[in-house]
Parts: C-alpha cells; sequence; structure tokens
C-alpha cells in the first residue's frame, strides 16, 4: 500500500470534540482491523498553544497550518461563531486547496470554511440547527440538509455521527467495503449512510405529542418553513394543502400537540435564535427575517420561547468570544 492517507484537524478554541473522536476511531479501528496503516491523522491549529473544546477538554496541536503541505485532507472543526485569528490564515487554506489538499468541516466548522473563501459554487451540509443562520450569513451559498456534501476536493458533515459516517466513506474508499463494514460493526454503527440521506430533524411537539408527524402535517410544515419572512395565515395554509381550517388545526394537534400557529412562530423563533447566536445581523434585521416588523413583539416572544432576550442571548455568546467561561451550543 502507498503512504497513508493523511488527514489534519483544524480544531478552533470550542470545537464539538465528538466530532473529531467520531472521525479519528474508525480510521483506528481501519488501521487494526486492515493490519496495515492505511490512515494517519495529526492535530493542526493557527498557533501551538493549547484548544480547549466545549466539553473544557484541552488538545495540544501538533502542527500549523503552515506545516500542512503534505497533508491530504484538511477537516476543519469549530462552533459556528469560529473565527481565524492569523490575517494569513484563510489565505493559506485556500492555497492549500489549490494544490491539491482537500478541505472538509464538520457541524459548525462549514462557517470558517466559507469565511475563508472555499466553498463556492458547491452544496455544503450544514447541521439543521445552524440551517438559518448559515442562510442569512451566505445567502450566495448552497445549504444541503443531506447528512454529507462529497463535492470534490471539498467535503462537509452535519454533526458528530455524520462524522463518523464520512469516515466511513474514507474507509470504504480506501480499504473496501468489508473493511469499512466490520469498522461499523465495531462501533455497533448499524447502518453505513451516503450520500443523498436526508438530516433526521426532531419534530416541535408539546408533552403527549407523538415525535413522527403525520404526511399532511409533514407538507404544512414544509411549506411554513419556507414562509419565514412572510408568514402565511393559517387560512391561507388550509387552502393551499385542500382542506378546511379545522382539518388542520385537528392534524397539528394530533401530531404535535400544538396548534398551527403556535408551531410556526416556534418555528420562527428557533430560527431567530440561530441568527441572534451565531450571526452580527442588526437585532431588527433578525426580526424582519422572521415576519416581525415590530421589534418590541418580537423580543416579547423570544423572552417567552426561550427566557431571555435577543439581546441578552447575544451578550452570552459574545461573553463567550471574549472570555471563553461560557459554552457555545455546538453538535
Amino acid at each position: 500500500m502507498d503512504k497513508p492517507f493523511s488527514t489534519g484537524f483544524l480544531i478552533f478554541p470550542g470545537f464539538p470534540m465528538a466530532c473529531l473522536t467520531s472521525m479519528i476511531e474508525p480510521l483506528r479501528a481501519a488501521n487494526e482491523i486492515s493490519g496495515v496503516t492505511a490512515f494517519d491523522w495529526h492535530l493542526v491549529a493557527e498557533t501551538m498553544g493549547r484548544v480547549e473544546a466545549s466539553a473544557r477538554v484541552a488538545f495540544e496541536p501538533e502542527r500549523t497550518l503552515e506545516a500542512c503541505g503534505d497533508l491530504d485532507l484538511i477537516v476543519l472543526l469549530s462552533a459556528p461563531t469560529a473565527e481565524f485569528m492569523r490575517p494569513g490564515s484563510a489565505g493559506r487554506l485556500r492555497a492549500l486547496e489549490r494544490h491539491g489538499t482537500s478541505v472538509g468541516a464538520v457541524s459548525g466548522g462549514v462557517f470558517p470554511l466559507v469565511r475563508a473563501g472555499l466553498g463556492q459554487g458547491r452544496a455544503l451540509a450544514v447541521h439543521w440547527c445552524y440551517k438559518a443562520a448559515f442562510d442569512a450569513e451566505f445567502p450566495d451559498h448552497e445549504s444541503s440538509d443531506q447528512v454529507m456534501e462529497l463535492s470534490g476536493p471539498i467535503v462537509t458533515a452535519a454533526g458528530a455521527a455524520a462524522a463518523f459516517d464520512l469516515s466511513l466513506h474514507m474507509i470504504e474508499k480506501r480499504l473496501g467495503k468489508g473493511i469499512a463494514t466490520e469498522v461499523a460493526c465495531w462501533f455497533q454503527h448499524p447502518v453505513m449512510r451516503s450520500e443523498g440521506v436526508t438530516q433526521v430533524v426532531p419534530a416541535l411537539s408539546s408533552d403527549g405529542a407523538g415525535d413522527a408527524l403525520s404526511p399532511l402535517v409533514e407538507r404544512a410544515v414544509a411549506i411554513l418553513a419556507r414562509n419565514l419572512s412572510e408568514p402565511i395565515r393559517v387560512g391561507d395554509l388550509a387552502d393551499r394543502l385542500g382542506i378546511t381550517p379545522r382539518h388542520l388545526e385537528r392534524s397539528f394537534k394530533q401530531s404535535t400537540g400544538m396548534n398551527p400557529s403556535h408551531y410556526y412562530r416556534k418555528l420562527r423563533m428557533d430560527a431567530a435564535r440561530q441568527m441572534v447566536r451565531y450571526t452580527n445581523d442588526r437585532l431588527a434585521d433578525v426580526a424582519a427575517s422572521v415576519g416581525y416588523n415590530s421589534a418590541p413583539t418580537f423580543a416579547r416572544h423570544y423572552q417567552s420561547a426561550f427566557g431571555v432576550s435577543p439581546r441578552e442571548d447575544r451578550n452570552r455568546i459574545n461573553l463567550f468570544r471574549v472570555t471563553g467561561n461560557l459554552p457555545v451550543p455546538s453538535v
């Protein structure tokens, strides 16, 4: 066999540790099962100082971006708020990609990947809990709801479990399906997901409602999700579905425990929270993007949904960026 396929994991402060281990462990197991060193891996950072994950575990990088010319793949691991600290880092990453190094991102790592000027014109897998923030910051980029997107030299995975599948894909490509299947079985990973698999998104529901949406409600939710900035009335939604408003209300209650209006507000508030936390958009613009012309009404609904005002929520995240004493939600 040729030299090992070498992967560098570019870690940012607050990166999700599960994404790192979900990629490394299958590669390690593949080496053991196959009896050859088919893969090796390295921790990379912008500087050589310790990098603390979101779980408060510190990691020591082995090299900086300047010493990554020999790598086959660099995978960015970060929270969505991550920024490059050194002026030349984004340019160095682009140069590596131009000279043949594949670049990937898992979970929030897709944000600094795009901020570095990579991924233009390609579908990028974006975790559902970051999609609204991603679309707001990068309206010209295609956010995919797939578990993985393997677009030539750019690869993306939407979360830690998807990162495991990405490693299985790498193993299958290099060592064959038999080794990849055995690795999956080692970790009791029953299904090897490939491209074309859509992310599972939890249904919003109140106590006592089921987890699965009925086909009718699923269609209704898809329409609501496409109309966050210009809210659609319940009566108009029922007309588009060819049913009565009463039938729609009853179906939502059975599937979610909520009426359509409350479900719709929850969808809009969840999208707003992503933008409050993970973008620098003005709060008035965030309100407008989820259909609120009145800032006080938006703030009141936000407070009711999350127990904090939009400004307080943003200040919590900004405090983490400055002092590192609060965790940024990451997956």
